[in-house]
């Protein structure tokens, strides 16, 4: 079994637990699989591309034995039920569900159409939610469990070419927040992480000329440590993260004064 270094201590907090991931095919996701595994969880992993998803499987079953990974797409309610009900046919439980599947194109109102907007809505969103209702059944009979949602520091604060992406994950955190307080009392954690640019094939979709990569190449975050600290994060249960963490303090002065920090400093946040 792996090992967690936490402040000193090497924890093994996820052993024979069953971690189920969303769009785990590359990025942050395939980063939170192969760590997690380390842990000694059995991992499930999900995503649209069968032959990635058999690479990143063939990586984990290096780690340790148990592993399982299945071609789900969180647009569709058939899809998303047939592999949850799968996944508990053979577990009879999940402890931890990240929803982790999502997209962003970079790109200003006028040159997307009510399709982009939708489709966006749709994964980000309304995929986020499918999955989540597929594991609360369980998760309350369990009467334990921790769902977490990759949001984004979009979310929290809105720029130029964003008004599809940042939409979504706005919506992600105003679900994630309400859905905590709906749960209170359940044993069920909820948690959210935004963070900032992470280098990974996102920006593959997002930025395909590659303008905004390379604006804001100097600050973008590693994904083995973005998925770190959202290990971290499950170990501790805590509600909420910002990454960087500075991000945090930023995000206090934004909302103290908005219209200030647009006038003066918007520039800055609309590299796209």
């Amino acid at each position: 079994m792996g090992a967690f270094l936490y402040k000193g201590v090497f924890l093994r907090m996820l052993t024979n637990k069953v971690v189920v991931i969303t769009g785990a095919t590359s990025g942050l996701g395939k980063e939170l699989a192969l760590l997690i595994a380390k842990q000694g969880a059995k991992v499930i992993i999900t995503g649209r591309d069968k032959k990635r998803l058999q690479q990143v499987l063939t990586q984990l079953e290096l780690i340790s034995a148990g592993h399982d990974g299945y071609v789900m797409d969180v647009q569709h309610d058939d899809s998303v039920n047939e592999v949850f009900d799968t996944i508990l046919h053979k577990y009879d439980k999940i402890d931890i569900l990240i929803n982790n599947a999502g997209y962003g194109v970079f790109a200003t109102i006028d040159q997307l159409d009510m399709v982009d907007y939708q489709t966006m809505i749709n994964t980000n969103y309304l995929g986020l939610i499918r999955c989540t209702k597929a594991v609360l059944p369980v998760m309350k009979k369990q009467k334990a469990g921790h769902i977490v949602n990759i949001a984004s520091l979009a979310g929290l604060i809105g720029n130029a070419k964003s008004t599809s992406y940042a939409a979504t994950k706005h919506a992600v955190l105003g679900f994630t927040n309400s859905l905590r307080m709906e749960l209170r009392g359940t044993g069920i954690t909820v948690s959210a992480v935004n963070p900032g640019p992470i280098k990974t094939p996102f920006f593959d979709i997002a930025d395909k000329e590659g303008t905004y990569v390379k604006n804001i190449d100097f600050m973008m975050l590693n994904p083995n440590k973005v998925a770190q600290k959202i290990i971290k994060l499950i170990h501790n249960k805590k509600a909420e993260i910002n990454i960087p963490a500075l991000s945090g303090a930023a995000l206090k002065l934004y909302n103290l004064c908005p219209r200030f920090i647009d006038r003066w400093f918007g520039h800055l946040l609309n590299k796209k």
